[in-house]
C-alpha cells in the first residue's frame, strides 16, 4: 500500500532553485500572467529588504508566499500545483541577473537557472523551471538559454503568457542595467540566501490539491472555478490535459472570469437542487461528477451550460425561430434582483436547443413563476426550494406544463398573486420597476424597446398633495387617498429622476408639464394612458386598475 506523505518548509532560494527540485507547470494551469506591475512590486520589496549595508548573511529575511508541490520525496521532479506565478517571475529575475554580471558571477547565477549535466552520467543539463508545454521552449530559448535577455525581442509580437514573459524580462533589464554591479551582486546574495518560500509538498495529486484550496480560500486571486480547473484537468490523462485545458480557457475567456465563476454555482445547483449548506468547491466535489468523468463533464455540462449561459445574461439567444421573443424574456427575467431562475433557464437552454418553442413556453411560464414568488414575498430558501423541484422535474422529463408541475401557479397562489397586484406595489421597492416595465411591454402590444439609462417610477395622485391643491378637492377622504395613491392604477413610468417639486403639481399641469412627451417621457404605453385622461379622480382608479388587472390576469393565467 502506497503511504501519502505531506511535507512543509521554509527555505531560502539557495535551497530551492537546487539540484532537489526540477519544477513543472502542468499544461491545466492558467497561463503565466503577471504584468510588470507585479514584478515592479516584487522587485522594490526585495530591494527594500535587502538595502544598502551590512552583512548579507545577517540581513532581515523577506518571505515570498508558498509553493504547492505534487512530489515523490525520493525524486526531484515536482508538479507546481500552485506558485508558478513566483516561481516564473524569479526565475526571470535571476536569467536578468546573470546577463547583466560578469562571467564569473554570470555562470554562478545560470546554476540557480539549470542543473549542470553531468558526462560521466550522461545527463544532459536541465532547467530548474520548465513552464507549461506550449511555452516551455519559448522560455527557453528567449529567458532561460544564456544571455538571451540581453537582446529580448519587441513583446508587442506576442500576446498572453510569452509577452508577459518578454515584458517582465525587459522590465527587470532596465531598472538593473544602471545599477552597480556590486549592488546587483548583492541583490542576488540578498534573494539566494534571505528570500524565503513555504515549499509544501504532496506525494499525491488530492493531498495537493486540498492544500491548494485550503490555502487559497480565502485569496481574492483565486476562484473556486480556478481551483476545480486543477482538480478537473489534473483527473485527466496526461496526454488529454492541454487540449482540454485549451477548450476551459476559451470557455473562460468566452464568458469571462466573473460570470464563469457564477457558472460554477449554477450547476452546483443543477446538480444538487438545494440551496448551499456548505462551501462551493466542498458541494461541486460531492454532488458534481467533474473529476470521476472529466472529460464528459467538460464536454457534456461546461460547454453548454456555459454557452447557455452566456446567452441568458446576454440576452443574446440565436435559433432559427422565436429568438427575439425569447430573449424579450430573459430581459423581463433579468429586472428581477435574483438570479435564482437562471439554473433552470441554463438546463432547458442547454438541453432543448433544437426546440425553441419548448424554450419560449418554458420562459414564458418562468417568467410568471418568478415574479409570482416575488409578489408573494416567498424568501430566498422558498424560492431555492421551488427552483430546486422544478430541476428534478426537468431533469425526470416530466410534463412541465401540467398543473401540477413545479413550474406552474397552483390555484392558491393565483391568488395570492392576484391579491398582491391589487396591493401597495409602489411599496415593494424591488419588485415595482421590473412589474411596471413587463406591464408596459404587455398594454404596448409587446412593441416595446426600452434603452434609457434612468426609468423611475412615478405617482400620478402625489403621495403628499400641496395645501389648497386641486388632488385636495378630487380626493378629500385622506383614508381613500391613502388606499390608492401606491396602487399599480396610480403609477406611471419616467425617462428622468424625480422632481419631487414638480410631482406635487394638479393633474392637468402635471400632464403638461411633468408627464409631456417634451418634458422628456418615453412613449411608454402606461404613461401614455394617463395623458388621455381628462381627470384624474377615484372614478379613474377603479376603471384603470381594473384594466391593468385585467391585463396581466389574463396573460399570467392568474384566474
Amino acid at each position: 500500500m502506497t503511504r501519502h506523505t505531506i511535507e512543509a518548509n521554509e527555505k531560502p532560494i539557495l535551497d530551492i532553485f537546487c539540484d532537489k527540485y526540477l519544477f513543472s507547470i502542468p499544461s491545466y494551469q492558467r497561463p503565466y500572467a503577471w504584468t510588470t506591475e507585479q514584478a515592479s512590486e516584487l522587485l522594490d520589496d526585495i530591494t527594500t529588504a535587502c538595502g544598502d549595508a551590512g552583512d548579507v548573511a545577517n540581513a532581515s529575511p523577506y518571505f515570498l508566499g508558498s509553493i504547492v508541490l505534487i512530489k515523490n520525496p525520493l525524486a526531484p521532479q515536482a508538479d507546481v500545483v500552485d506558485g508558478q506565478q513566483r516561481l516564473t517571475t524569479i526565475t526571470i529575475l535571476l536569467c536578468v541577473l546573470r546577463d547583466l554580471a560578469d562571467a564569473k558571477i554570470g555562470q554562478a547565477i545560470h546554476n540557480y537557472i539549470c542543473q549542470t549535466g553531468d558526462p560521466i552520467k550522461e545527463t544532459a543539463d536541465v532547467f530548474r523551471l520548465t513552464p507549461r508545454e506550449r511555452d516551455a521552449e519559448f522560455f527557453r530559448s528567449m529567458i532561460q538559454n544564456d544571455a538571451q535577455t540581453k537582446s529580448l525581442p519587441d513583446a508587442r509580437q506576442y500576446s498572453d503568457a510569452r509577452a508577459r514573459m518578454v515584458e517582465n524580462a525587459a522590465f527587470f533589464r532596465e531598472k538593473l542595467k544602471d545599477v552597480s554591479d556590486e549592488r546587483r551582486r548583492r541583490l542576488t546574495m540578498y534573494i539566494a540566501q534571505r528570500c524565503y518560500l513555504v515549499i509544501v509538498a504532496a506525494s499525491d495529486q488530492e493531498s495537493a490539491f486540498r492544500i491548494f484550496s485550503v490555502l487559497n480560500s480565502r485569496g481574492l486571486d483565486l476562484s473556486p472555478a480556478d481551483i476545480l480547473k486543477a482538480e478537473i484537468i489534473g483527473a485527466l490523462p496526461v496526454d488529454k490535459q492541454d487540449d482540454f485545458t485549451n477548450i476551459w480557457e476559451d470557455i473562460e475567456d468566452e464568458l469571462g472570469r466573473s460570470r464563469f465563476a457564477e457558472l460554477f454555482g449554477h450547476i452546483r445547483m443543477i446538480h444538487r437542487k438545494q440551496k448551499m449548506q456548505g462551501t462551493l468547491i466542498a458541494e461541486f466535489r460531492e454532488f458534481v461528477p467533474s473529476r470521476k468523468t472529466p472529460a464528459n463533464f467538460i464536454n457534456k455540462e461546461l460547454s453548454p451550460y456555459a454557452e447557455a449561459y452566456e446567452q441568458i445574461t446576454d440576452k443574446s439567444f440565436v435559433s432559427f425561430k422565436h429568438a427575439d421573443e425569447i430573449n424579450r424574456e430573459l430581459t423581463h427575467l433579468s429586472r428581477l434582483d435574483n438570479f435564482d431562475w437562471q439554473p433552470p433557464a441554463i438546463e432547458v437552454i442547454a438541453r432543448r436547443r433544437e426546440s425553441p418553442e419548448f424554450i419560449l413556453r418554458f420562459l414564458s411560464d418562468l417568467e410568471r413563476l418568478a415574479y409570482g414568488l416575488f409578489l408573494m414575498r416567498s424568501d430566498p430558501s422558498e424560492r431555492i426550494r421551488r427552483y430546486g423541484k422544478l430541476l428534478g422535474s426537468i431533469q425526470a422529463g416530466d410534463d412541465l406544463f401540467a398543473a401540477a408541475s413545479p413550474l406552474q401557479l397552483s390555484d392558491d397562489e393565483k391568488k395570492s398573486v392576484r391579491e398582491a397586484l391589487e396591493g401597495d406595489i409602489y411599496k415593494v421597492t424591488r419588485i415595482r420597476l421590473p412589474l411596471l416595465l413587463r406591464l408596459d411591454e404587455l398594454l404596448s402590444g409587446g412593441s416595446a424597446v426600452y434603452n434609457q439609462p434612468i426609468v423611475t417610477v412615478e405617482h400620478v395622485l402625489p403621495q403628499n398633495p400641496s395645501v389648497g391643491s386641486k388632488w385636495l378637492t378630487d380626493f378629500p377622504d385622506p383614508s381613500e387617498r391613502e388606499r390608492w395613491v401606491h396602487k399599480l392604477a396610480n403609477l406611471v413610468l419616467l425617462t428622468r429622476r424625480k422632481n419631487s417639486q414638480a410631482s406635487n403639481y394638479d393633474f392637468v399641469e402635471k400632464k403638461e408639464k411633468y408627464f409631456a412627451m417634451k418634458a422628456g417621457v418615453a412613449n411608454f404605453a402606461i404613461t401614455s394612458n394617463v395623458l388621455k385622461e381628462k381627470e384624474w379622480t377615484i372614478a379613474t382608479l377603479k376603471q384603470r386598475q381594473a384594466e391593468i388587472i385585467g391585463a396581466i390576469t389574463q396573460f399570467w393565467r392568474l384566474d
